[in-house]
């Protein structure tokens, strides 16, 4: 069997540009997939934490907190979050900027690494971040997740208690220290095959481009 190509992808569920980001890797996957079936593309998530100072339960809407605790204008704020939106909407994502809760993204982390125990990482990402960005759900809480998990097929039980005991901080930890390592300051960062770095929601034919090249040296 061909060896697959890695894709790593540091990105926070609370961050927009790294919902548009998975898009724009899937597209390009398929693209690829399509030209060369026989080269499998493995993606493994992990952990970064845009907002380690947010609360659970946050008061108030993105907008005042970008205004609040950022400084930015509001008025700045509602055009970016239109662009955002508009931007979103053209790789299939609708948000719902709106109600969207603003919320700690630590427990939804550690949920991704029990899932990815599971076999299951890939379907809770994109579930959380649907909930998140699209449904409005409050994803900081542990019996929003365990719900959410279980959509994906996981035991809603074992979550609750999994979260609860913080079982798999470490792993989230473990993330969030080989990001500062690599230099990573922005999401989502992608490192493809261990050589090549990709940072921003960059456009299908960078991470295309990026595939081939990992081929091609490979062939030498």
């Amino acid at each position: 069997m061909t060896q697959p190509i890695k894709v790593d992808i540091w990105s926070d569920v609370a961050c927009p540009w790294c919902y548009i980001g998975k898009r724009k890797l899937e597209n390009a996957i398929t693209v690829f997939t399509q030209q060369l079936g026989s080269v499998p593309i493995e993606v493994e998530y992990h952990s970064f934490l845009l907002n380690p100072d947010m609360p659970v339960d946050y008061e108030g809407s993105q907008t005042d907190y970008l205004a609040e605790h950022k400084g930015m204008p509001r008025d700045q704020v509602v055009q970016m979050t239109e662009r955002l939106a508009g931007i979103a909407a053209s790789v299939g994502l609708k948000y719902d900027m709106q109600h969207m809760h603003m919320t700690n993204t630590v427990l939804a982390h550690q949920l991704l690494q029990y899932a990815k125990t599971q076999g299951k990482q890939a379907e809770m990402k994109e579930r959380i971040m649907s909930a998140h960005f699209v449904e409005a759900l409050h994803v900081g809480r542990v019996d929003v997740l365990a719900k959410l998990a279980a959509q994906v097929g996981l035991d809603s039980a074992e979550v609750t208690r999994v979260l609860q005991a913080a079982e798999f901080l470490p792993q989230f930890e473990a993330d969030l220290e080989q990001a500062r390592a690599y230099g990573i300051s922005g999401v989502p960062f992608f490192v493809i095959d261990s050589k090549y770095a990709v940072s921003g929601a960059q456009n299908p034919d960078v991470f295309v481009n990026a595939f081939n090249q990992v081929l091609a040296e490979r062939s030498l």
